[in-house]
């Protein structure tokens, strides 16, 4: 009786999964790695925002929990300032508060003769699957150099516009962008035109939060290369380490964050500048060395294009390597998780505390857009299990 009642919890549990979701694929695993539950687990899925555990787990191995981002800073005799953008993808306006005061200290507060920005580190026509030209914020284009996630959030009303926020000045570009394509009211949009419209803002922004320290900046606001010999006069450390980093992009699910860490494991590894093909290099050299590359497709780090495929299993195995980063997602009901959805497309992933089997590691995939039911599915696995 001892040994038949787990297999009846077990067969219970099974039955109750598959009543409710009778063509979702479900894999729920014991820390010892057996299969409790594994229901149409062989069947590859669109992972959507569920890939960013892998981009999470990519950089933690590659770069590391302390690893910061930097932004170097120039200025020549004529006090031109030239920016060298590293991909920092937490440049947000309460990151410049702090970068500003630093610069001004570093460079004096003559005028500047202008700002000279230099996003060489990604190619100018790096483009990533899935990444569409709309004015959606979650479609905003990679940088070198960007500021706010390469995004405007501001009011109009009518012609007029103000920032959304109380912390980032209101520029003249802003204006004009949000005058063109924002909508009446509060929005976010991004600035997917071209990569000079986002470098000519970060400029813009930078230059503001230069004045704000008590900086001024005189001349235009260009795009160009780093003199050779000329040495950086200051050096931006992200003040966010990258775990706080992974810790807001799970939560958050920006995949603009997500693809600027992606990027960054390609360029750190093999040199700059950076190219998802040198990413997709590193990530699929890491996914063989753990058995992972027939499981776990990649095509970009945030789960925007569908072309990424895994299965359960892959996934499974990949949370296992996770697991002592498995603080970095959101926490909810005994369980740690990320959700991911697309239209037609709903995922669930991550470990959560069961009645009976203690902690457990789950893969639950949906072919369609109840997201209610994967959150059912995980509770019946915590109740059943």
């Amino acid at each position: 009786m001892l040994f038949l009642m787990p297999a009846r919890v077990l067969a219970g549990a099974r039955e109750k999964l598959a009543a409710l979701a009778p063509s979702g694929l479900v894999l729920v695993m014991d820390e010892k790695g057996n299969e409790l539950v594994a229901q149409n687990a062989d069947k590859p899925f669109v992972p959507a925002s569920v890939a960013k555990i892998v981009t999470a787990w990519l950089a933690m191995e590659v770069l590391g929990a302390d690893y910061r981002f930097k932004t170097h800073f120039y200025l020549d005799d004529d006090r031109l300032l030239y920016i060298r953008g590293g991909g920092d993808p937490f440049l947000i306006s309460e990151e410049l508060a702090q970068l500003a005061p630093a610069l001004v200290t570093a460079i004096g507060k003559q005028p500047l003769s202008g700002i000279v920005l230099d996003a060489s580190y990604y190619p100018s026509d790096i483009r990533i699957p899935g990444i569409e030209g709309t004015g959606e914020a979650y479609n905003a284009l990679n940088s070198a150099l960007a500021v706010n996630f390469n995004t405007i959030h501001a009011v109009r009303k009518g012609k007029t516009v103000r920032s959304a926020e109380e912390q980032t000045p209101i520029t003249p570009l802003a204006v004009s962008q949000f005058l063109t394509r924002g909508t009446q009211g509060r929005g976010r949009i991004s600035l997917t035109q071209s990569p000079t419209v986002g470098l000519e803002y970060a400029g813009e922004l930078i230059a503001a939060f230069i004045e704000r320290a008590g900086g001024s900046v005189k001349g235009k606001i260009s795009t160009g290369a780093v003199p050779k010999g000329l040495e950086p006069v200051y050096v931006h450390r992200q003040s966010r380490p990258l775990s706080e980093i992974l810790a807001g992009l799970l939560l958050g699910s920006n995949n603009y964050i997500a693809n600027q860490v992606f990027l960054e494991i390609g360029g750190h590894r093999l040199g700059g500048p950076v190219s998802l093909e040198k990413s997709l290099q590193v990530a699929n050299e890491m996914l063989v060395r753990h058995g992972l590359t027939g499981s776990i497709h990649l095509e970009e780090g945030s789960g925007i294009s569908r072309g990424n495929r895994f299965t359960t299993r892959g996934l499974a195995q990949l949370l296992h390597l996770f697991e002592p980063h498995a603080t970095l997602l959101q926490s909810g009901d005994d369980a740690r998780f990320k959700t991911g959805s697309f239209s037609g497309v709903r995922t669930l992933a991550g470990y959560a505390d069961t009645s009976k089997h203690g902690r457990v590691r789950f893969v639950i995939a949906l072919t369609n857009n109840d997201g209610a039911m994967r959150f059912r599915l995980l509770k019946a696995i915590q109740s059943e299990l």
